[in-house]
């Protein structure tokens, strides 16, 4: 953690995310994509760095409009789950929801053409590609997002609304604005690269451009900066089900066994997220996590719904004797 100094000077700082770099990056695959960005930020990333001007140790500290995130609506006919555009909206709907005057959401657009490719050769991978077999192929491109990054960084640090931009890309395309903020102001621009560790390196051009490089941001990170699954308002919303670290079959089978017992979906959540003294003290949620944990919930709740529909016909029988 960053040292406290008294006298230190106070740096006010925005941060610019590359949405698709960071989404790449840091969340497909894993069980954090319901992320609070402004509390991994704020709680965690910054106060993780030393900051120094003229030699001296500084503060960051967050701009009231913190955060821009630069990101692109998903094309539902180009999207990989059947739920991608759907989950996107959520979360977007929790950032807003949450941070309505931190969070800016800068969309650009995806781009879909058809167009033409080399394939490699497979029997002679060496083959020049001009020499190769050329395929019709879907191309998806997001567009504008570079772009407004680089110049929004830019215009904010040319117009002295920051004393420090954090980047948050491994995309070399940001280096020239970089090298013009560093050339033509005195902003701090620091780096953070959006990948777990050990799985990327930082880029070195822009690292060339940056005072300061976070390399990684950790799994501990990403797990202590969730949303929690419902965001309250006038219409609520819910953390997607695809997003839980759970084979959905699983997911959707023990919701199907507590919810008639709960009361409904939203209970029986509150339920799966409730340490169970019959569990041995476990969360249920974390326990399906694993082949062998699902078996225990599944198994206990089968047991209990065995119990209660026993006890029911018992109460019945002794209501009808004489």
């Amino acid at each position: 953690m960053m040292e406290s100094h008294e006298n230190a000077p106070v740096l006010r700082t925005r941060i610019y995310v590359d949405g698709y770099n960071f989404y790449y990056g840091c969340l497909k695959g894993t069980p954090y994509k319901w992320l609070d960005m402004m509390v991994l930020f704020e709680q965690h990333v910054l106060p993780s760095i030393l900051v120094q001007v003229d030699g001296k140790p500084a503060q960051s500290k967050l701009n009231p409009l913190a955060i821009k995130y630069f990101t692109a609506m998903i094309l539902e006919k180009a999207a990989k789950a059947a739920d991608s555009v759907s989950c996107q909206a959520r979360y977007h709907s929790a950032l807003r929801k949450v941070h309505p005057e931190r969070i800016q959401i800068v969309e650009g657009y995806y781009s879909l053409l058809e167009a033409k490719a080399k394939i490699v050769d497979a029997e002679n991978p060496d083959k020049w590609p001009r020499e190769c077999q050329e395929i019709l192929i879907w191309k998806l491109e997001e567009k504008k997002s570079d772009v407004s990054l680089a110049l929004q960084a830019y215009h904010d640090a040319m117009t002295g609304e920051v004393d420090q931009v954090v980047i948050v890309t491994n995309d070399t395309d940001i280096s020239p604005a970089l090298k013009m903020i560093r050339d033509h102001t005195k902003v701090v621009v620091g780096l953070v690269v959006p990948t777990r560790k050990d799985v990327r390196i930082p880029n070195t051009e822009l690292a060339d451009v940056s005072h300061w490089v976070r390399s990684h941001i950790t799994d501990v990170e990403l797990e202590k900066s969730q949303f929690p699954r419902v965001i309250p308002g006038r219409k609520a919303t819910v953390k997607p089900e695809s997003w839980f670290p759970v084979p959905r079959e699983i997911l959707e089978r023990v919701l199907a066994l507590a919810a008639p017992i709960r009361g409904g979906k939203g209970k029986a959540f509150n339920w799966l997220e409730t340490p169970n003294p019959y569990l041995g003290g476990e969360i249920p949620l974390k326990l399906i996590e694993t082949e062998e944990g699902a078996e225990r919930v599944i198994a206990y709740m089968q047991t209990y719904i065995a119990e209660m529909a026993e006890k029911s016909a018992s109460g019945k029988d002794a209501e009808k004797s004489p």
